[in-house]
Formats: structure tokens, C-alpha cells, sequence
């Protein structure tokens, strides 16, 4: 995968999603924001998105997404966040191409705002750092800091807290099963553990697979019966393996052995229930648009 193809003018960006490796509730602040522990993983299911420099001091969306308003539109809200925050009389015409669902909890429409965010930053010539861009990130979802953070992490408190992680490098087999579920239902929801026990980083890295849970799961599969199904069909297809939801939901994965036979996985995803999307996907070691942001 290409880090980033720039111009002067142009700058096309992949947009990777995301998952949960585990999910940990570990308390609930008297606000009522869940703590949590996690490690996000990012893989190579990548929206694609294209920045052009424009004359007029606009943010023009092209090819918008059906049913999605602007003001709900996390692309245009970011490309607006950053121009009222650097009082900047730029414009950008915004052309986003969706491959990860939406709703899937893969962090699809996050990775999107980071990129506008990062994109801008670079394509408008505001000299941003990370710290900064992440703080204005935050203020469209929580998962946004990650990635602009751009490297796999360790996760804790609302999500704020981000420890860069080495992972091994492996694939996954991911299903969505063509049914959102809202976050704020699954975190409401009465039923939900709220008090599993912290781990450190360290006992983490010294037996990955040990950690593999997602305290959001069973909550899930009593609101979403599809989440249960594809958990279901991952068993069955791929023995031995710990299938698990990503986030809040919908979407399930595996880590795949070095030996399975990924083209006989790949002839069963053509025959997945109706309107699910299966893929097998690579994990990677940092965002694509890595490169473009200053630490400094």
C-alpha cells in the first residue's frame, strides 16, 4: 500500500479501519464515560479519500453519501473544524470513496475524519503537530486521536490514553453482517460488565492471545441476533479459532494460523447471507498518512 500520493494541489489518502483486539469495561467515571482497556489494530480495509485545493473559500463535497446529511458528514466537519480553527480562506473539494460499512465498529467514519485532518493540514500548509490535531480530532469522535496517534496502541481511560504497540504482522478474517448497532445502546444497556479487572501493557505483550474478550459482546448479541450468526459461521468455518466483535459491534473477526487455506476462505465468503461482506484483511504497523504530521 502507497503511504500517500501528493501534488501541489492534490493529495489522495487510504483511510484504514480498525480492530479492537480485545475490550475491556474496567469502571464508569460519575460522568457516566465507560473506562476502558483495549488494543486497536489497524488493517489494510481502507476507505479512499481525495483532497483537491479549490479558488473558492468553500468545502465542496463530491459523490456525498445517501442519507447522510453535511452536518453529520464527518469529512466535511472536519475540513470545517480545521479551516474555522486556523481562520483559514482555503478551500477544498472532498471526494470519499467508502469501502468500510458503516456501523460495522471498525472505526470506518473516525479514520475518515483523521485523514481530512491530516490531509488539510498538509494540502492547506497549517503546520499542525500530532497534539494538536488530535485534540481538535476528539472533538468529532473518540476514536479519532487513534488515528492521528497513526500506530497501533494500547488504549485505556475514554480512549484518550494511547501506548504505541508493536504487533505481530497478520491477517484477519473480518464479517460484517449488515446490521449496525448503536454505541449508546450497548453502553446503556443495564447488562453491561462494567468492572472487569485492569491488566498492564505488559502482561499484554507477554501473552497476546491470552486477552481476547469483549466485555461489549454478549450485550451485543441480545440487542443485534446477526452478531451471534456471524460469530456462528466464523466457528464453523474456521475451527479452533476465537472469533470475537470489534468495538461496540457489528462487525466479528478471527486472527487466521500462518497455514489456513485463505483461498478456500476466500470461495466461502461468496456465499455469505445476503448483503454480509466478509474480507480477509492484513494487519499494519501504522496509518498510511503517518508520514504527514509533525510531532514536534
Amino acid at each position: 500500500m502507497s503511504e500517500a500520493a501528493t501534488s501541489k494541489s492534490i493529495l489522495e489518502l487510504q483511510c484504514p479501519a480498525k480492530l479492537n483486539l480485545f475490550l475491556h469495561i474496567v469502571g464508569r467515571r460519575p460522568d457516566g464515560y465507560h473506562l476502558l482497556q483495549s488494543v486497536f489494530q489497524l488493517i489494510d480495509w481502507c476507505d479512499s479519500l481525495t483532497l483537491r485545493l479549490i479558488p473558492e473559500p468553500e468545502i465542496r463535497r463530491i459523490n456525498p453519501i445517501p442519507g447522510v446529511p453535511p452536518e453529520e458528514d464527518l469529512v466535511v466537519r472536519a475540513a470545517q473544524l480545521l479551516k474555522e480553527f486556523c481562520s483559514t480562506k482555503q478551500g477544498v473539494e472532498i471526494h470519499l470513496q467508502k469501502r468500510i460499512p458503516m456501523g460495522a465498529g471498525l472505526g470506518g467514519g473516525s479514520s475518515d475524519a483523521a485523514s481530512t485532518l491530516i490531509g488539510l493540514n498538509q494540502l492547506w500548509n497549517l503546520g499542525l503537530n500530532t497534539e494538536t490535531l488530535s485534540q481538535l480530532g476528539l472533538k468529532l469522535g473518540a476514536d479519532v486521536p487513534f488515528f492521528i496517534f497513526g500506530h497501533n496502541a494500547f488504549v485505556e481511560g475514554i480512549g484518550e490514553k494511547m501506548y504505541g504497540i508493536s504487533l505481530e504482522t497478520q491477517d484477519f478474517l473480518v464479517i460484517f453482517p449488515n446490521q449496525g448497532i448503536a454505541t449508546a445502546k450497548i453502553f446503556q444497556d443495564p447488562q453491561l460488565t462494567r468492572d472487569h479487572a485492569p491488566i498492564t501493557i505488559d502482561r499484554f505483550i507477554a501473552s497476546p492471545r491470552s486477552f481476547q474478550s469483549n466485555d461489549c459482546q454478549a450485550v451485543a448479541v441480545q440487542n443485534c441476533p446477526e452478531v451471534k450468526q456471524a460469530l456462528d459461521w466464523i466457528s464453523k468455518e474456521v475451527p479452533n479459532s476465537a472469533p470475537r466483535m470489534s468495538g461496540s459491534g457489528s462487525s466479528v473477526f478471527t486472527a487466521l494460523k500462518p497455514k489456513t487455506d485463505t483461498a478456500k476462505l476466500e470461495n466461502l465468503l461468496q456465499n455469505l447471507p445476503k448483503g454480509w461482506v466478509g474480507r480477509i484483511v492484513r494487519g499494519l504497523n501504522k496509518n498510511p498518512a503517518y508520514n504527514l504530521i509533525s510531532s514536534d
